[in-house]
């Protein structure tokens, strides 16, 4: 172990420093996301911090730096949420980034001193089963959702597309981690250098071989859906402010030959069943448009008790009777978790005065007869970071949804990296289910991905106050993500229990053998 700390300079210092490091260490792979979406960096980024990690020189050691890596990580990625929950996101960060503790230890176990070529080549499958096992525990809807895993980073990159519509983005995180611990080995063992070069060869020929033998999407003809972005509104009365300028952007769609029209989330701030005025607005629009409108109503119902976040398929004679409530809500932006202990959160930041209320369960929507054909177009509509989650984009894929509609609202963090990070969410999505995904914003930025992530047409920006129709790309059949699900994650399940059992063997392999040397021999007749 002494030797290998000599041989890195860098890793040379006291505890304080390597501290640092490893908070810095963390926080690179927030470059890999939008904005800066430097996505060919995710291929070494985590490269220092397995280097850090496996030089410590104890295994707590290792923890702590696992933990003050992940907990630079989820600072980094999610800063912008500082202006909302100031000083608390320096708790969050701190309590989940105790997550990356265990994942520091096996890189410790597997990567340091000098391992060999079995020791690497355990780490290939074990080191990324240990950070999808960190990703999939920090994806709880009750911990902030699955925003910025590791293969988010590569919404752009097609082979990565390809692979998402196979395993899902757990997928392509465990890809990248192995390819960063080969990458690793190849730097710090040179006894299995040939194991870290093949290591990454297996993970480009994964790569490879997605691009060019998984099945994809049959075409299924277009659509045409416009998305309506009024762009930044404050001040008084700002909602029936918002409210006029969507209405004057949607008047301006008559005559398109559209087939739906969407709004973006909490584009509607009065319960349609309180303000029949509104009500009779929004039919007067679907009839002049000549298209249904799928609005977002964030109001205190009329028919139970709370507020809830609502999308509502409006159409000629009024609401269809369509709605979905949303299901999984932001902590402390819609909810605070345990008020009667964390509800001083509302004093040092803008987290929610009231709980929302949440829905029971998802809705796909049936629009009538037109641009799908004779049985109507079916939509699945989710509501701000619900497209974060993969099983829910999932569930409506298998439930028959033929797009799937995100209704979001970002302007909160206007000016950060949130607007942008959220709207590629859309590719990987549709990539996975291989359905066309509407990203649609009330301040941007709004997008559009193909049933295979490519993108369509072109964005909305934040700086943006407008509407805009996409010809969208429909596709036949089930993608193997949407058929068997999970099986990444559940393949890195099996091999950390094995990994587990194996280790306990060892242990008691060993612990008996040191028993049978001290146990004295018996005594001759």
């Amino acid at each position: 172990m002494a030797s290998s700390v000599r041989r890195y300079g860098a890793l040379r210092a006291g505890p304080r420093r390597r501290g640092a490091l490893a908070v810095a260490a963390g926080a690179l792979p927030a470059l890999c996301f939008p904005a800066p979406a430097l996505w060919w960096l995710a291929y070494v980024a985590l490269v220092p911090w397995l280097l850090l990690v496996r030089s410590a020189a104890t295994a707590r050691r290792a923890a702590l730096e696992g933990w003050l890596g992940g907990a630079g990580f989820l600072l980094a990625v999610h800063h912008w949420l500082l202006p909302s929950l100031h000083v608390f996101i320096l708790v969050l960060a701190a309590l989940l980034g105790l997550l990356w503790a265990p994942w520091g230890l096996v890189v410790h176990r597997l990567l340091g001193g000098s391992p060999g070529p079995g020791r690497c080549a355990a780490a290939l499958v074990v080191v990324p089963s240990a950070w999808l096992m960190v990703e999939l525990v920090r994806s709880w809807e009750y911990l902030g959702g699955p925003w910025g895993l590791f293969g988010a980073s590569q919404w752009q990159v097609r082979p990565a597309l390809r692979l998402a519509s196979l395993g899902g983005i757990w997928l392509v995180s465990f890809l990248l981690v192995a390819l960063n611990t080969a990458l690793a080995t190849l730097v710090c063992a040179p006894r299995a250098r040939a194991t870290g070069a093949v290591g990454a060869l297996v993970c480009a020929a994964v790569a490879a071989g997605g691009w060019l033998w998984a099945p994809r999407p049959q075409d299924a003809g277009t659509v045409r859906i416009a998305v309506v972005q009024p762009g930044v509104i404050s001040g008084a009365h700002s909602p029936q402010r918002r409210f006029d300028r969507e209405e004057e952007l949607t008047r301006r769609l008559a005559g398109q030959r559209l087939d739906l029209v969407v709004w973006g989330e909490s584009s509607v701030g009065d319960d349609l069943d309180r303000r029949p005025g509104l009500r009779n607005r929004l039919a007067a629009l679907s009839r002049e448009v000549g298209a249904d409108l799928l609005v977002n109503v964030d109001a205190r119902r009329a028919d139970r008790p709370g507020i809830f976040k609502s999308s509502v398929l409006v159409g000629p004679g009024g609401p269809t009777g369509d709605r979905y409530d949303k299901m999984r809500l932001v902590p402390f932006g819609e909810y605070v978790p345990a008020r009667s202990l964390l509800g001083w959160a509302t004093s040092v930041g803008k987290a929610a005065g009231e709980d929302r209320r949440r829905g029971e369960r998802p809705v796909v929507m049936r629009l009538p007869a037109g641009g799908a054909g004779a049985a109507g177009l079916r939509i699945g509509p989710l509501v701000c970071f619900e497209s974060a989650f993969p099983d829910m984009s999932r569930r409506l894929a298998r439930d028959g949804a033929q797009v799937l509609v995100a209704q979001s609202a970002t302007s909160t963090f206007q000016h950060s990296w949130a607007p942008r990070q959220h709207a590629s969410l859309a590719a990987l999505r549709a990539a996975e289910t291989w359905r066309p995904v509407v990203h649609a914003t009330l301040t941007g930025v709004s997008a559009v991905a193909g049933p295979r992530g490519e993108a369509v047409g072109t964005t909305l920006g934040t700086e943006r106050s407008a509407s805009a129709v996409y010809e969208v790309p429909l596709a036949r059949g089930t993608s193997p993500y949407v058929r068997t699900g999970d099986l990444a994650v559940l393949g890195s399940v099996a091999v950390l229990v094995c990994y587990a059992a194996a280790t306990a063997a060892r242990a008691l392999l060993r612990r008996r053998s040191r028993e049978g040397v001290r146990k004295p021999a018996p005594e001759q007749r």
